[in-house]
């Protein structure tokens, strides 16, 4: 009987197929990994702020600044209370690397005076927003709070008068303030005394009407700034000056509020005053 002949074609068949599928398990896996590196490089985080850390706000004024201020700090004769009185209260806050607040207060019977500076640090927990952009986003709602407008928004009125509030110190709300909006001048301010006042007396709004004096943003200062100058019905005047540095947002807030009836705080000067410790403030934060 003649015997089939052997066909070794089988076996070739069968080890070219064994080496397909391994070939494209094999080539499956490598897509699979390439599609794991292609997401996380997508996954880029934004780019984190400047500024990681604070410093504190009681030590960021120097003696001879809050007795410009605070006039009246320098005729305290009790050594204790004079330097107490430039220590300065600091504001209640839960992390120093974030907020860092400080208030200064002097009394009168001239005036009482105070002074509240505030550093916060704004983290962005968005990973496609940075924190500048966080930060800036934080700015712009305290500028569109004090009534100025924000670019790009079509609310906000400009700048008003600063006597337009009956409420007075209107740009409170919009101040930044460590303890959960609370006033930053609790209490009464300690036993001090403030050497002539630079107001001029039965003028309570004579440089008010001054375009260069109302509120309005300041292009020279930090990342981005605006003051707010505002007149209450008790001619008590409070200026805001608040700037951004990167990631840093600084607020100071000067007050004063005249003993004598019928004179009001020179806007000019509270305002010159206020905007020279925004510029050192700004120097110190590097």
């Amino acid at each position: 009987m003649q015997r089939k002949a052997y066909v070794p074609g089988a076996a070739v068949l069968l080890a070219a197929l064994l080496t397909a599928c391994t070939s494209g398990s094999g080539s499956g896996g490598a897509a699979e990994d390439s599609k794991a590196g292609n997401s996380t490089a997508s996954a880029t985080a934004a780019q984190p702020g400047k500024y990681r850390s604070l410093s504190d706000a009681c030590g960021a004024v120097n003696h001879s600044t809050l007795d410009s201020l605070l006039p009246g700090i320098r005729q305290i004769t009790d050594q204790d209370q004079r330097d107490n009185a430039y220590q300065g209260e600091a504001a209640l806050t839960y992390n120093n690397d974030r907020r860092s607040g400080c208030r200064w207060k002097a009394e009168s019977t001239a005036a009482t005076d105070h002074l509240f500076v505030d550093f916060e640090r704004v983290v962005s927990y968005d990973n496609t927003v940075s924190d500048d952009d966080r930060a800036h986003e934080v700015y712009s709602s305290k500028q569109q709070a004090a009534g100025l407008p924000v670019a790009g928004s079509a609310s906000g009125s400009g700048s008003g008068s600063p006597s337009g509030s009956a409420s007075g110190s209107p740009s409170r709300s919009g101040s930044p303030s460590p303890s959960g909006g609370s006033s930053p001048h609790p209490g009464g301010p300690p036993s001090a005394s403030a050497s002539g006042s630079p107001s001029p007396s039965g003028s309570p709004s004579a440089d008010d009407a001054q375009p260069d004096l109302q509120p309005r943003t300041l292009d020279d200062l930090g990342d981005e700034a605006f003051l707010d100058d505002q007149l209450s019905t008790s001619q008590q005047r409070t200026v805001t000056v608040v700037f951004r540095t990167s990631n840093v947002i600084v607020t100071i807030q000067y007050d004063e509020q005249p003993a004598a009836a019928g004179s009001a705080p020179s806007s000019e000067y509270m305002q010159d005053k206020a905007r020279k410790l925004a510029r050192q403030l700004a120097g110190s934060l590097g």
